[in-house]
């Protein structure tokens, strides 16, 4: 499981202000923290910053990357500052991300073309949210196609079905799930992703609710996910449920957790 760590984000409020004060070591010890507690990818999402949203996001990227050996994921609708952020980020960045909404899809093209970037592809559209496995399909199969013609591997696609909340409809949990499945059946290597705690928006014990559907999720071939690694519980049934699938050779990941108190509550 290839985990984006959420947390440096600007829609939340404290670490808004950090990022408004340039606070370099608290922003510094959010990205390590992430880090050190298993994420492969810190996302940095400098998004509310009208007209400054390109010097913050740059300022993220090395602030970051000076404390953490590890990629960002690059937050941002906008294709001009991508365009600035990749060029200060270390190695093979991600981007979130490109969907088939008309005005993003044409922007986002031109700066990712035939690049090794890691690339989250929203099943989104101009039709708006897909609700049904079958519409889901319908958009990822013209999003990853038109992805591969434009030089974008197939392992470096990571397609966003989308979670929407369950208290919406007894049917969008499993079509979720659904998705999942047969996206990993008709497209050998390509990887799905998602924020997975939009599941329980709306209901009491999000915490337990979560935790279920992605053990669910993993199950039916969910391999990434952007969330909160600081969540010891969520980590410990990432864990288990990659144990318990063969996913875990020798049970090290695990084993290792435990051995560091990681599965203690």
């Amino acid at each position: 499981m290839r985990i984006v760590g959420e947390l440096i984000n600007a829609s939340r409020k404290k670490i808004r202000e950090e990022i408004r004060e340039k606070n370099y070591d608290a922003i510094a010890k959010v990205a390590l923290d992430q880090h050190e507690n298993g994420a492969d990818f810190i996302d940095v999402n400098a998004g509310i910053f009208v007209g400054k949203e390109t010097d913050y996001m740059k300022w993220l990227i090395q602030t970051v990357q000076e404390n953490v050996d590890a990629p960002c994921c690059i937050d941002t609708p906008d294709p001009a500052v991508i365009e600035e952020a990749v060029k200060v980020h270390k190695g093979i960045p991600m981007i979130n991300s490109i969907s088939l909404e008309k005005g993003r899809y044409e922007n986002i093209i031109p700066v990712i073309k035939g690049t090794d970037f890691k690339i989250i592809a929203l099943c989104m559209s101009d039709e708006g949210m897909p609700y049904t496995k079958e519409e889901r399909l319908k958009i990822a199969d013209r999003l990853v196609n038109n992805l591969v013609k434009n030089g974008i591997k197939l392992e470096n696609i990571f397609v966003d079905p989308l979670v929407q909340p369950i208290g919406s409809g007894d049917h969008l949990g499993r079509e979720f799930l659904d998705s999942v499945e047969a996206i990993h059946a008709k497209y050998e290597g390509i990887h799905t992703i998602c924020g997975l705690s939009n599941i329980s928006f709306g209901i009491p014990k999000r915490g337990f609710a979560n935790r279920a559907f992605m053990v669910m999720a993993i199950t039916r071939g969910l391999d990434s996910a952007i969330m909160n690694p600081l969540d010891n519980k969520m980590m410990a049934n990432v864990l288990a449920a990659e144990m318990l699938l063969g996913k875990d050779q020798f049970c090290e990941k695990y084993m290792n957790a435990y051995r560091e108190g990681k599965l203690d509550f």
